[in-house]
């Protein structure tokens, strides 16, 4: 086993010096993914919500599924895009005395590729994080222009992201007999099959996935490269001097994001045909408008008010973010495919929002436990190892439990 490290670049960031409102952020975001995942893909095929809706179920199933749709879905992963933005911009700063930067942060990156690999191919082929990787990959060199290009470039970037499916031809698309067949295969093998058996149908399963990658790529790198704007301003770092405007950020994106997300596109017939495309668009694009309002009223909430008290909470799994979202795939994927309790195409809407949340606050309670002996998540210790090619320290020993006790002193770092 490699020595540890003692460099200033990768030494851990004391807790009571980390911006927490990055890590409630992040806590918060990952409820929406889980949110989603659980009624849109791990329930049911991937597939099934392109499919017009089916009669039946209660009202609350229906009450669910509004909420996952209307409030969280698209918003949550871009939410979570642009969080991965600021962590690269902070990675970025931190290692800016070290001659070895740039090297470092793409092992940081085709690390966190090998484990969305393995995700992907062995455990669920609903993961982000290959994709992450790959655009992270393509994002870095924008950390070394000016940060006035960074944000025209995410801006041109979501614009054309907004505009792409208007030039998709229909036959991108797949048809509804396609979509029937599918999701009767995933249902099967997802909720009857061996872990082989599923394993194998998750693999032939990923070329089908491959065009909706494709066409949210564009958008996640819009996001990081947003994300990493929004770190080099200092909005997270002093909240107060920018109160006025994330106070506008929070009321603009999310009167703005719920209002274009109502939008239908006029038909052939209406005099506004003419605006048909710009309609799109913005409907198109409303999530991301929605993903701000979401990130600027937590963080007003949490620099502003007394709501901080409660949303620190949150901030341990905000911590632990991708250790508590590798274990919700294999809790989940135990619950659902035929290698565990097979309720894959069984289980309302309801009912699977109720096992989430249950999850999450088990989760919330677990991160608070670990974070008391160690100094980082299991997944997390591990990918910075491999970053950095020396084993990190991990447990929080008598001599350094002094660093969890706050200070007036210190201004808050990133980690």
């Amino acid at each position: 086993m490699p020595r540890e490290t003692s460099t200033d670049d990768s030494r851990p960031v004391p807790p009571d010096r980390r911006i927490s409102s990055i890590d409630v952020l992040r806590a918060i975001a990952l409820f929406g993914v889980l949110a989603v995942n659980l009624i849109n893909e791990f329930r049911v095929s991937i597939f099934q919500q392109f499919l017009p809706l089916i009669a039946g179920g209660s009202w609350w199933d229906h009450a669910v599924e509004t909420a996952v749709s209307v409030g969280l879905e698209l918003k949550a992963f871009a939410l979570f895009s642009i969080l991965f933005g600021v962590g690269l911009a902070i990675q970025f700063e931190r290692l800016a005395g070290n001659p070895t930067r740039g090297k470092l942060l793409v092992r940081r990156l085709l690390v966190l590729l090998g484990f969305g690999l393995v995700h992907l191919c062995l455990v669920w082929n609903g993961d982000i994080l290959t994709e992450y990787a790959l655009v992270g990959l393509l994002a870095l060199p924008a950390l070394y222009v000016s940060n006035r290009l960074v944000a025209i470039a995410g801006l041109v970037a979501l614009v054309i992201y907004a505009a792409l499916p208007l030039w998709l031809p229909p036959t991108f698309f797949p048809s509804d007999a396609w979509l029937r067949q599918h999701v009767a295969e995933a249902t099967l093998a997802y909720s009857q099959g061996s872990w082989s058996e599923v394993v194998r149908y998750n693999l032939r399963e990923i070329p089908d996935l491959m065009p909706l990658h494709l066409l949210v790529a564009l958008r996640t790198f819009g996001l990081f490269l947003l994300g990493m704007a929004v770190w080099r301003t200092g909005l997270l770092r002093q909240p107060e001097r920018y109160r006025a405007l994330i106070s506008g950020a929070a009321v603009l994106g999310l009167v703005l994001g719920f209002g274009m997300s109502v939008l239908d596109p006029p038909g052939p017939s209406s005099p506004f045909h003419a605006w048909g495309s710009i309609v799109s668009m913005m409907t198109t694009i409303a999530p991301v408008v929605l993903a701000i309002g979401y990130g600027a009223s937590i963080v007003a909430f949490f620099a502003f008010t007394r709501a901080s008290r409660v949303l620190r909470v949150f901030a341990p799994l905000g911590r632990m973010a991708f250790t508590n979202y590798l274990a919700q795939s294999l809790i989940f994927g135990w619950i659902f495919f035929g290698y565990g309790l097979g309720l894959f195409g069984r289980m309302s809407a309801s009912h699977a929002i109720v096992i989430g949340m249950a999850v999450y606050l088990v989760q919330i309670a677990w991160s608070h436990w670990w974070l008391r002996r160690f100094r980082f998540g299991p997944m997390e210790w591990l990918w910075r190892t491999l970053m950095y090619g020396m084993r990190q320290p991990w447990r929080i020993s008598r001599s350094t439990t002094s660093e969890s006790a706050p200070s007036t002193r210190a201004p808050p770092i990133p980690d």
